[in-house]
């Protein structure tokens, strides 16, 4: 160990950074749909010997956004896919727009490494990067919109019993300890094995803990007389608004909707915009809805809603979710809130000659935020359209705790790439981070449900054509931890920690 942290630390030139963005790429490979979690080891100790190898800041900084770059560049490529759903228009931003995001990415695992380098070397660097890594994760879903896709916590979604610690320090609780534990082995050289075997026992403890709470909720415990049917048409994004096509995949959706089984059904949930017209003045269109909505019951769906044009306001079109009752009308509605920047809007208008990526030239408006809503013989339940379901402690109405998150999305953007089992690791943490079940409608997969510990109860894979008929799983009796009190603890041990850093610098001088 000692002889390859001093080759790691001795890189220079082209090699160091050549070894960053390959260490980078290890971290990838621990995250879904790979889950090969021990390259973690491998990523943050010689991230922890390139920042020690580093004799200023700067070069911390640098070293940083190597890895950080070949981090995001293998992570975030299924952006390339979206824009090759309309080639003509978007075909040659595919390299220039992963690549110039994978740069714009990089920049805060560049800030955790160059504040890492501020910490001692040993034990107390590998503490450091661990929060300064995690306080970039949060930066990072806070800044520019918000992006925390890809959280060094989603790593563990593999292990049932891991992902319990998401209860008490929600998804950045597990990235901390994982990077610690991952870095600990960068200080055991010399014979200097005691950190590691540490941070082993604490992952062995987590997992132990984990499983004892999986043991106190048993799974199968469903809300009585609720049988749901998520229905997953695979409808191809090329394909999805065809003028010509809207009609047979409108179709499609009640045929799959009417299946097999239908007289056992109560509720139905269709995906993110699987109605692709304005079905609230659409009176014709909404008794087909009546006649796939199970008496007493309801159908909720993804569809568009539009405002028109008055004197004094512009046109407002509106990425919602609607809930019909057995008679068609709409008796709920959610207006997603947090919109897609160059998918469902264009920031810098006025500057940038780009047309939004998705149907039509007009932006999304954004909603209000989050709601809990009611359908006729549901719990109430939180809408998260789409990527709304990434955001950790942004899934809930404050204050009105619903009964259950329904995430509705369309993944066909991605294709048949890691994007879809990266969207579905995220929003599977929601629920544990919640204690409430999540049910996940997805065009073309994955659609799941999932209990309120994040046990996958029932699952319809990618890229397949199909329903998904399940019960509803119990959410718990009163909040988790980290649905009370969210992210406090973290910002709490970021003063903590630069107090201790403060402390240090006075010292030293």
């Amino acid at each position: 160990m000692t002889r390859l942290k001093d080759r790691v630390m001795a890189l220079a030139g082209w090699r160091r950074a050549l070894v960053a963005v390959a260490l980078g790429i290890a971290a990838t490979g621990a995250l879904p749909p790979l889950h090969l979690a021990p390259l973690l080891i491998v990523a943050f100790s010689g991230l922890v010997w390139l920042i020690d190898g580093s004799a200023k800041g700067r070069a911390a900084f640098a070293i940083g956004w190597w890895f950080g770059f070949g981090h995001f560049a293998t992570g975030i490529y299924w952006i390339g896919i979206a824009l090759l759903t309309d080639p003509e228009r978007f075909a040659w931003l595919v390299a220039p727009a992963v690549l110039a995001m994978s740069a714009v990415l990089a920049l805060f695992p560049a800030l955790a490494a160059m504040v890492a380098r501020l910490c001692a070397p040993g034990v107390s660097r590998v503490l450091g990067l661990a929060l300064a890594w995690v306080l970039a994760e949060w930066l990072r879903g806070q800044i520019f919109t918000g992006f925390p896709w890809n959280l060094i916590g989603t790593a563990w979604v593999f292990s049932e019993s891991m992902i319990q610690t998401a209860a008490y320090g929600g998804v950045f609780g597990l990235s901390l300890i994982t990077v610690a534990a991952a870095a600990a082995p960068s200080t055991a050289t010399g014979g200097r094995w005691m950190p590691t075997l540490v941070a082993a026992a604490l992952l062995v403890g987590l997992w132990g803990a984990g499983a004892a709470r999986l043991g106190a909720y048993p799974a199968g415990d469903t809300v009585a007389g609720v049988r749901l049917r998520l229905v997953q048409a695979n409808v191809a994004q090329h394909h999805k608004w065809q003028p010509e096509l809207r009609e047979a995949l409108f179709r499609r959706h009640l045929a799959l909707t009417l299946a097999d089984g239908f007289a056992d059904i109560t509720h139905v949930v269709w995906p993110e915009t699987a109605i692709p017209y304005f079905i609230a003045n659409d009176g014709a269109r909404r008794q087909l809805i009546a006649a796939a909505t199970p008496k007493g019951g309801a159908l909720i769906s993804g569809a568009l809603r539009g405002i028109d044009k008055t004197e004094s306001t512009p046109q407002q079109i509106f990425n919602s979710l609607h809930g019909f009752d057995h008679e068609g009308r709409v008796v709920a509605t959610y207006d997603k809130a947090h919109l897609v920047p160059f998918g469902e809007y264009m920031p810098l208008r006025n500057i940038l000659a780009i047309e939004k990526l998705t149907y039509g030239k007009t932006d999304f408006t954004a909603g209000p935020g989050p709601r809990s809503l009611t359908v006729p013989g549901l719990p109430s339940f939180s809408a998260l359209i789409c990527y709304e379901s990434i955001f950790p402690a942004a899934v809930t109405e404050p204050g009105n705790r619903p009964g259950f998150l329904l995430n509705i999305t369309n993944d066909a953007w991605f294709g048949i790439s890691s994007g879809p089992y990266q969207h579905f690791a995220s929003a599977r943490l929601r629920a544990v981070e919640q204690g409430l079940p999540l049910v996940r409608s997805a065009n073309t997969g994955i659609s799941a449900v999932v209990d309120a510990q994040g046990r996958v109860t029932a699952r319809l894979g990618l890229a397949l054509e199909g329903v998904l008929d399940a019960g509803l799983p119990r959410a718990l009796d009163a909040p988790t931890p980290y649905a009370r009190w969210g992210d406090l603890w973290l910002l709490a041990l970021a003063v903590v920690g630069g107090l201790l850093l403060l402390r240090r610098k006075r010292i030293s001088a």
